[in-house]
This record gives structure tokens, sequence and C-alpha cells, in this order.
């Protein structure tokens, strides 16, 4: 068992490497092809896109991913009965961003063309959460490979369109360009499903029971998902109103648009993007361990909860230590080498240091969520949101700029760390 937990890790990191080297290279192509205005365009409209996009897949991978480590349900019934859910959800999204589009772009974003772009990224969602769901089933089984091949594909295959489209659409408008980015979404993501199939068991013993709904497959999903789903929904709702609420009050105190613009695409697209470079390590973990630890506890194997908990954690420390000094001491050089710019540099300076328990965050919740408690992280995710919003308002009066999202951000990494730490203690005391 303990062979395989670390081969499955191993196989998802190597595959995060190379995935993650090929996203910095689309980052770099992108942003040297479109400029930064098209960069701070999109900057604004991706915690929209975040917050939508969570709601439209159900936190699908961490769904199946647990309950087909369990055994409890066939997997093809799971699947089916996702699947239904999914896109059903998906078309209600769609429909509602039709309606709401303008409305969001010109009241809450304050710029118009975001509209279009909404659409664009409606049109993502049943791709992408077909791709969750098959992500999910393999994570489930334990089956890496499918996953990481998926994930080389779908970015290959995004950057040979952006090479292809993208030129001819900064030839129109930053807004062509931005949404022609987006759309690429739709053929990698087609292209990571085609893969997944590739992958998939020839003898699937389908009938007609597993394909229909199925209203106790369906409830054991809902269970899990809603809880799961509404911990990330406010996490993205949090992440939505972030500009919303930075904007209007950095407007208030006297600061230009363009400064707000500049700084906030700065931080989104070079500082953070930058800091969680090594995100896909703990990915990995987290995957891996989601299944094991569910696996595990749900057979009263307590033994190997706690031996799987501690490896975890030692592994992100590890990863979030060298990473975060790395980073902090090469933070010009990787600027200048990845961007082609040094801003957002000074924030670097000031959240590397408290980025080391940033990278037990995902470790943390997966555990919680593999033991039943997907809703003891929705209300950790609340309090952190609600404090982390409520400092950034109260710092962002005090005249000193982005500084008081930056702030605000190491606050929200050390709540969500006590936080999970004390639910898991609390949960597991007996037993550990």
């Amino acid at each position: 068992m303990k062979n395989k937990f670390l081969k499955a890790t191993f196989i998802l990191m190597i595959g995060g490497l190379i995935t993650k080297l090929l996203g910095f290279t689309i980052r770099i192509i992108y942003t040297r092809m479109v400029g930064s205005d098209a960069i701070n365009l999109y900057s604004l409209v991706m915690p929209t896109y975040s917050l939508l996009l969570t709601i439209a897949t159900l936190s699908l991978p961490i769904v199946i991913s647990k309950l087909i480590s369990e055994a409890k349900t066939k997997s093809i019934k799971i699947l089916a009965n996702a699947t239904i859910i999914t896109l059903i959800i998906n078309i209600c999204a769609i429909i509602i961003i039709y309606f709401t589009k303008d409305f969001i772009a010109n009241n809450l974003l304050h710029d118009q063309r975001c509209s279009i772009l909404l659409m664009a990224m409606a049109l993502t969602f049943p791709f992408v959460s077909i791709s969750s769901i098959l992500k999910g089933y393999f994570y489930g089984k334990q089956k890496m490979v499918p996953h990481t091949i998926s994930n080389i594909i779908e970015q290959i295959v995004r950057i040979a369109l952006i090479f292809l489209i993208i030129p001819y659409l900064v030839e129109k408008s930053i807004v062509y360009a931005v949404m022609g980015l987006i759309l690429i979404s739709i053929a990698s993501e087609l292209a990571s499903i085609l893969t997944f199939l590739v992958f998939a068991p020839k003898k699937f013993k389908i009938t007609k029971q597993d394909i229909k709904p199925d209203m106790k497959t369906t409830k054991e999903i809902l269970c899990i998902s809603v809880p799961t789903v509404s911990g990330r929904l406010i996490g993205n709702i949090g992440f939505f109103f972030e500009p919303i609420i930075l904007t209007n009050i950095l407007l208030y105190v006297g600061y230009s648009m363009d400064f707000i613009l500049n700084e906030y695409g700065a931080y989104n697209a070079y500082t953070i993007s930058l800091l969680a470079m090594p995100s896909f390590f703990i990915t990995a973990i987290s995957s891996s361990l989601l299944p094991e630890i569910s696996k595990f506890y749900y057979h009263e194997n307590y033994n190997m909860v706690k031996k799987r908990l501690k490896q975890a954690i030692i592994l992100s420390f590890i990863v979030g230590i060298i990473f975060s000094a790395f980073i902090y001491i090469f933070r010009d050089v990787l600027l200048i080498t990845l961007y082609d710019t040094t801003k957002g540099e000074e924030y670097i300076q000031v959240l590397a240091p408290f980025f080391v328990l940033f990278y037990l965050e995902g470790p943390l919740q997966s555990v919680l969520q593999a033991i039943g408690k997907a809703k003891a992280t929705m209300i950790i995710t609340l309090i952190a949101v609600l404090i982390k919003l409520g400092t950034m308002t109260i710092l962002s009066l005090c005249h000193i700029g982005l500084y008081s999202l930056v702030i605000a951000e190491i606050i929200d990494i050390f709540i969500i760390v006590i936080l999970c730490i004390n639910a898991i203690r609390k949960e597991l005391y007996h037993y550990l």
C-alpha cells in the first residue's frame, strides 16, 4: 500500500512538473503576444470564472474519487449519475450567465468588455465538467498515468492553438485575444477527454440499470459534493468580491483606475502565479492522499490514516520551505525570465516567507474531505474569507495600496491552516 501511495504521488509530481513547465511556457508566450492590457483584462474576469466554474463542475473529481475508492457502488453507476447531474447544472449556469453577463460586466467589474468574455467562459463548462468526472474516476482507482498524460496533451494542444490563433486575434482587438485564450480551453479539454477514454476499461459491463438515474447514488454524490462545493464556492465568492471591493475602496480613497488595474493585475498574474509555482507538488500529494485516506478510514484502519497524514504533512512542508526560499531569493531573476518584467517583486518579498504554510492547506483539506468532514472545510473557508475581506476592506482605507490585500492574504493562510489542524485533531483524537 505504501508503495502504491508513493508511486501515485511520484507520477503526479512528475506529470505536474511537466504540465507546469508547459503552463509557464503558455503564459510567457501569451503574455508577450498580447501585452499587459490583455493580461489585466484577463485577471479582472478570472475571479468570476473561478466562481462560476466551481458551481458548474460541482467538485466532481473529489466526490467521485472518494466514492470509487470506497467501492460501495458500481463505478459506472457513479459516473452516469454524476454526468447527468453536472450537465443539468451546466445548462442552467449557461442560461443564467447569458441573461446576467451585461449586469456583471457593467456594475460589478466596471468594464463592458467583460460581457462577451463571461459568455465565452460559460461555453467551456460542459467540457471541463466531463473531463473532471473522468479525472475523478482514475483518481479513485489510483491510476495516475492517464491523468498525467491527459494534462500534458491538453497543454500541448493549448500551445499549438495559441501560436495558430492568438496572433490573428491580437490584430483585431484585446478582447478577441482574451476570448481566444478562453475558447481554446474547449479544444484542450476535448483532447483531455479523448485521452481519458483511451485509458478507460474496455470491458465495462454496462446495463440499463447502471445508466438510469438512481436516487441512492445521486444522494451519495450530493451529500459529499454539496458541502465540498459550498466550501469552494465560498472561497470563490471571496475571490469574486476581492477585486470589486478592492477597486471601489481604492477608488474612493483616491487611487486611479490605471494604478489599481496595473497593481492588481501584477499581483495576480505575476506574484501569486510565481508563488503558486510548486502547487503541482501539493496537488499531487492531495490527489493521492484523498482516495488512500478515504479507503483506510472507511475500513477503520486508523494506523494507516495516521501514517499517510504524517507523510503528506512532511512532504508538503519540505516542498514549501524549498520553494518559498528559492522564490524569495531569486524573485527578480524568475520574474524577468518568466514574464519579462519585475512587476509584483515587492509583494513576493512580503508573501514568500508565509507561503510555507500555504502549501499545507491542500493536504489538510483533502484529509478532512476523506474522513467525511467536507462541512468542516466549508465552515473554515467561510471564516477565513470573511476575515480576509474584512481585513482587506479596513486596510484599504489606510492608503497602503495593494498591501492591504497582501496582509489579508497572510492572515487568511494562518487561519485556514490552524483551523484545519484543529478540525482533524478533534475528529481523529481517539485514534491518533
